[in-house]
């Protein structure tokens, strides 16, 4: 008698700067994606079948995630019992033990669930750094974790209000990167969130007296094209620079070609965090939140 499949949906974190991004690659690539890690995790539960992650949202090399998430099914040997989620985690990050990743949680889902069909929307943050002049004045418990663009300081209400130019419903073609996936996506995505907010580095109340500033950019949409977020970042930070003034966003936005954004104008990887999915509650056993997993739980 074959057990019956067991569906969980699990968010996750990790540090992305050694992985050649979170979806899984072959042997025969030079780097290796988080989702090798969690799969290889997760054949020591002993399935029945291989477990295969379906990841909700593809970040590239060097990109973070305070949460991502993924769906997972589960068949156990006859006789077994469905994990219950408390075990499923601790068992996945003790597996994980050697690796910058960690299960954050699960929650049993219904069969027809999909971890990135069903989401609502994704928040990005990416993270400047302002006040060096050269990148050996970055922190070293900062290496890695943002972006510290030449030239010092920056020109944040003009950011600001070049900003507003994003939100809306908008064909963001000048905004992709081309990949082999272009022809086939819709350029028009919706820009619900587009902030430019002060933040805080790690212990930066230490070294008040070095003059530096932390900001966070966060975005929020249904889904990005590939790179959207590196591009418009590096577009509001040439804006901060003086390179661009707050229309040319909007000019930007009108030509609708990948190939008139500026060469100069896209944001490194290392600044970028996938900051939470959000789901709906519908689908999902036991869970009272699902609207944004982030406050307080990470």
């Amino acid at each position: 008698m074959v057990s019956p499949k067991t569906r969980y949906l699990v968010f996750f974190q990790y540090w992305g700067t050694k992985y050649s991004g979170v979806m899984h690659t072959s042997a025969e690539q030079s780097g290796v994606g988080v989702q090798n890690y969690l799969e290889k995790a997760a054949q020591n539960l002993k399935p029945v079948v291989p477990i295969k992650f379906h990841i909700s949202s593809r970040t590239d090399s060097g990109v973070h995630a305070l949460c991502n998430s993924a769906h997972l099914d589960i068949q156990r040997a006859p006789g077994k019992p469905a994990f219950q989620e408390k075990m499923l985690i601790g068992c996945l990050n003790h597996h994980l033990k050697p690796e910058p990743i960690r299960i954050l949680s699960a929650y049993r889902v219904t069969n027809n669930f999909h971890a990135r069909f069903s989401a609502l929307s994704r928040t990005y943050i990416y993270r400047l750094l302002m006040g060096c002049t050269h990148h050996s004045e970055i922190p070293v418990f900062e290496r890695d974790l943002c972006w510290a663009p030449t030239g010092g300081y920056l020109n944040v209400p003009a950011m600001q209000d070049a900003a507003q130019f994003l939100l809306g419903t908008h064909d963001f073609s000048t905004f992709c990167s081309l990949n082999s996936e272009t022809p086939f996506r819709s350029p028009v995505k919706t820009i619900l969130q587009a902030d430019i907010q002060p933040s805080s580095g790690f212990l930066s109340h230490h070294y008040e007296y070095r003059g530096l500033q932390f900001w966070e950019l966060k975005f929020k949409s249904r889904s990005f094209l590939y790179r959207q977020v590196r591009r418009m970042v590096g577009a509001l930070v040439a804006v901060g620079q003086g390179k661009l003034a707050p229309y040319h966003i909007k000019e930007l936005l009108e030509m609708k070609d990948a190939r008139a954004f500026p060469p100069f104008a896209m944001a490194p990887s290392s600044g970028l965090f996938l900051k939470s999915v959000e789901y709906n509650e519908a689908g999902m056993e036991g869970i009272k939140y699902c609207r944004e997993f982030n406050a307080g739980r990470m």
